[in-house]
């Protein structure tokens, strides 16, 4: 079937315009609606009325030139190039050559005129009009494009870019909204940008097998213009061809088609957003640049999704831009926070060593000069001395490189089934052995604590480092008291003292490392203990929570699920 394309005729002369039509309505080519008028006026009048694919326009008219005439089409009339061919008598061809130069397509002597030579002037006429028109057109679009691309790529703030993104294709289309929507890996994703603030957030697709249904299409979706168009009340894919979703549907993102009244509206234009995958032909699906239209009927040109699909390639590349960045950022601030802590543990090793190095030197100096001037129990007092200010040194080693495991990596996390009242009464007795008189341990058992799954070393970490503190800050002496208490699903511990205790503004901050009490004065110490205490209990799943008055002392509880999680289990152990 012939496109049918709307011709006016204007010219005085019945007769001609007779003939004219005859040709026109001969034309093999071309089927034509023709409309006549026979002065400047009544074509003026027409013009404004009728879509015109072109105009045979007569030079000579009763109540003007139609150089005139043109003159006035181009003023009140055309905002787009309307192809107007001349009409003139013998010796008017330089005066049609003036027309053409302002706009008229081409020009025929009427003397001249053929059935051929008049059918092939209006067709090239028209097919050069929808030419340029395409032509202007497609230039328009490249440079709204370029535009809407610059203000989205001006900025490295993903939500600046996402927020202007919506703004500038809203402005593009014409339309009433539009959203960003992001894809999130284990839910259906959220609208992270709209152009309407008042636009509420609702689940925009069911995403099942949306990842896998991509990887299986692959190649054969891309390249495909995505359209949606005129929202069913169902959830099923359209099924009008003249509202086609081929790459949404191909992608597996079929239910991406929401029901019209959660939107409120009558028409979405939907295409995805993908970035490029690390060298992998098949992009990876950040999510959708969507077009509502509510406010009277909508049909979306190929034109509207070409260019939102244009637009959507420009953000994608801003959106991998803004992460790139946002990732270099991050990975700056975790080189920071690392060299500061590396200075922290050389500035911490560097004091820390000095005392018990200096007491070592001066015990074995002693030895060394003096052992036979020192009766046996002397000798062994200088021993015990440097034995001590040695295991010092090699826990505060021990206590550096788990931390340094904590910072850059977490440990290994290697379960198996413990029996903890022997395990705790076996460090219990070794704590007794080196704490002396000053202290008494108290170790208290209540509960079911049977079937525990934990790390042993972990474990043996988190107790050190509890114990230690506990007597390390209860410097008059005293009881320091240790309770298990098993339950069901969990084992609870706590170890109390009733030493010097710690201010209620450093509590906060103590799980981190190298952070102390203020009052800690004279006792030495890094700062380490509760952070290597608290990384080991969340290695185990569990929780560890500190209680504490100035003066009256501290406990610290934790608390350890019995069996670990397998999911958890297989992530934390490799």
């Amino acid at each position: 079937m012939l496109d049918i394309k709307t011709l006016l005729i204007i010219d005085d002369c019945a007769a001609d315009r007779k003939i004219y039509r005859r040709y026109l309505l001969k034309d093999p080519h071309q089927s034509y609606q023709i409309f006549e008028a026979d002065c400047a006026e009544e074509g003026l009048a027409l013009c404004k009325k009728i879509r015109r694919d072109a105009i045979l326009l007569d030079f000579c008219l009763p109540d003007m030139s139609g150089l005139e005439l043109f003159d006035r089409m181009q003023q009140e009339i055309f905002k787009t190039s309307v192809p107007v061919i001349m009409l003139t008598g013998r010796g008017d061809e330089e005066i049609a050559v003036q027309v053409m130069k302002r706009g008229a397509l081409d020009y025929l002597v009427k003397h001249n005129v053929t059935q051929d030579v008049l059918q092939l002037a209006v067709r090239n006429a028209i097919k050069q009009s929808c030419l340029q028109a395409q032509l202007n057109k497609t230039q328009e679009r490249q440079r709204l494009i370029a535009t809407t691309a610059l203000r989205i790529r001006q900025s490295l703030n993903l939500e600046q870019i996402l927020n202007t993104a919506v703004a500038e294709v809203q402005q593009l289309l014409k339309c009433d909204r539009v959203i960003v929507y992001q894809f999130a890996p284990d839910t259906d994703g959220k609208i992270v940008a709209s152009s309407v603030e008042s636009f509420r957030t609702v689940a925009l697709c069911d995403r099942v097998g949306a990842e896998e249904k991509a990887e299986e299409q692959g190649a054969g979706s891309r390249g495909k213009v995505p359209l949606l168009c005129t929202l069913p009340h169902t959830r099923s894919p359209i099924s009008n061809p003249q509202s086609p979703i081929p790459y949404i549907y191909e992608l597996g993102l079929c239910n991406c088609v929401s029901r019209k009244e959660q939107f409120n509206t009558q028409a979405n234009l939907v295409v995805p957003i993908n970035l490029s995958n690390n060298g992998n032909p098949t992009p990876k699906l950040w999510g959708l640049l969507i077009a509502h239209q509510n406010s009277g009927e909508r049909h979306w040109q190929t034109d509207d999704a070409e260019m939102l699909n244009e637009v959507s390639v420009q953000l994608a590349i801003a959106i991998q831009q803004a992460e790139l960045l946002a990732q270099t950022q991050a990975a700056l601030t975790k080189e920071k926070q690392l060299n500061a802590f590396k200075s922290q543990i050389i500035a911490t090793v560097s004091h820390e060593y000095r005392t018990p190095l200096t007491s070592i030197l001066a015990a074995a100096s002693t030895l060394e000069k003096h052992s036979q001037q020192l009766d046996e129990s002397k000798q062994q007092r200088f021993l015990g001395i440097i034995e001590q200010k040695a295991r010092y040194m090699s826990k505060l080693v021990d206590n550096m490189l788990l931390v340094n495991q904590f910072e850059l990596e977490k440990p290994k996390f290697k379960p198996i089934l413990l029996d903890l009242l022997q395990f705790f009464s076996d460090l219990i007795e070794q704590e007794r052995e080196t704490t002396g008189d000053r202290h008494e341990l108290i170790f208290n058992i209540t509960g079911h604590i049977q079937d525990f799954w934990g790390d042993r070393g972990l474990l043996q970490q988190i107790f050190i480092n509890l114990m230690s503190n506990a007597i390390k800050y209860s410097p008059d002496g005293g009881t320091v008291e240790f309770h298990l208490i098993g339950k069901e699903s969990e084992v609870i511990f706590y170890i109390k003292d009733r030493g010097i205790g710690i201010p209620i503004r450093d509590q906060e901050n103590l799980f981190q490392s190298f952070s102390r009490g203020s009052n800690v004065d004279t006792i030495s110490g890094t700062g380490l203990g509760l952070a290597i205490a608290k990384g080991c209990v969340e290695l185990h799943g569990g929780d560890i929570t500190l209680s504490s008055e100035v003066g009256k002392g501290t406990k610290v509880t934790v608390s350890l699920p019995k069996a670990f999680p397998m999911d958890q289990l297989s992530s934390s152990s490799t």
